[in-house]
């Protein structure tokens, strides 16, 4: 009997301590994070950091698996996904959320931008912040900006003039304000997948894309481009998102702890994404495979203003005034004489009288 009763004692014991574990595995916070490109990228360099910082600081409440190549989802439908709980972040581009919020496309517009400076100025001001707030009310909460970098335009013969774009098909991702742009220009836009973009110019099917350097160079566009015109002209970022209603129902210690590592590790793959912008731009040139032409101040000026049906199209649907914000972001405060200096030589001044109207 006394045998029989330890027995007993060491299985109530082993039960409950079972039990204990299991319910410490069941509320121990799942957080997948998705994306598209490979580990090796920005992008996928961010993720990897977040799931580290998330591990080292609260490694026994959260766990993050990382899903990268579009294992998971891809970005059309991603954010579906994580509408329905089956996924808690990703980072997709910022065209991809049009259908949430008309806001977003204030990021499409072409040379709204002179630099990333400019680009990064007004993201992480007063503005560009509550741009990741506009989709709260369709359940997508922004966490940050993730850099890839500014556009440039490549084709089969040299674009160092709007005029040199008529009649040319150029692929675009899957924005209003992008198709209006070539159109503007009297080019054919064509929605096209990123993955086929290679053969579309190779068999010359298309004439021409814009893409960021390190997608020309990692994609190798410049080996079946002859020119590249360093344009400088548009944005490719992406909006590291999650839902409001997963996001809303973490503890607010454990919400605070994972957005310092998401800014943290957002901070470290805009870095990695910089470097890389300079090294693959580098990379291309030395390759003589293409020719790169550099637009000067003026030339640059042409394609700002042949932009301004653009802007006025979408001014509605933005809002004028964060047009405006995001065109006061390419002037530096010069702290010697506390005024506004142009951060590039290009000039605005007509768009922004224009945008006033």
């Amino acid at each position: 009997m006394k045998k029989l009763m330890i027995i007993l004692a060491i299985c109530c014991t082993s039960i409950v301590i079972f039990s204990l574990n299991y319910q410490k595995q069941e509320s121990k916070i799942s957080i997948k994070f998705s994306h598209v490109v490979a580990e090796n990228t920005p992008k996928g360099k961010m993720a990897l950091r977040f799931k580290q910082l998330v591990e080292q600081r609260l490694g026994d409440q959260v766990q993050v698996d990382v899903f990268p190549n579009s294992q998971l989802f891809g970005d059309n439908k991603v954010l579906e996904a994580m509408l329905l709980g089956d996924v808690q972040i990703a980072a997709p581009t910022l065209s991809k959320f049009s259908r949430y919020t008309d806001k977003l496309q204030l990021y499409d517009l072409p040379f709204l931008f002179n630099d990333m400076a400019a680009a990064e100025r007004f993201q992480q001001g007063i503005h560009g912040q509550q741009l990741l707030q506009t989709m709260n009310e369709r359940g997508l909460v922004g966490l940050g900006y993730l850099h890839n970098g500014m556009k440039q335009l490549s084709a089969n013969t040299p674009l160092k003039t709007p005029s040199d774009v008529a009649g040319k098909k150029f692929r675009i991702m899957s924005s209003d304000v992008l198709h209006e742009q070539f159109i503007t220009l009297n080019g054919t836009p064509l929605k096209k997948q990123f993955s086929e973009v290679f053969t579309l110019l190779q068999t010359k099917a298309i004439d021409g894309c814009e893409n960021p350097w390190s997608n020309i160079y990692s994609k190798k566009f410049h080996e079946v481009q002859d020119y590249i015109t360093e344009s400088n002209h548009g944005l490719v970022d992406y909006m590291v998102v999650t839902s409001s209603e997963f996001w809303q129902s973490l503890d607010p210690n454990i919400r605070n702890e994972l957005k310092r590592a998401m800014d943290e590790a957002i901070l470290y793959g805009n870095q990695v994404a910089k470097q890389k912008v300079i090294s693959d731009r580098q990379a291309i040139i030395d390759s003589k495979r293409t020719t790169v032409i550099e637009l000067s101040d003026e030339e640059r000026q042409y394609w700002i203003t042949a932009m301004i049906p653009v802007w006025k199209k979408f001014e509605n649907d933005i809002g004028a005034d964060l047009i405006q914000a995001a065109v006061s972001s390419n002037l530096v405060v010069d702290q010697n004489s506390n005024r506004g200096i142009n951060n590039n030589a290009s000039n605005h001044s007509c768009i922004k009288d224009d945008c006033n109207g």
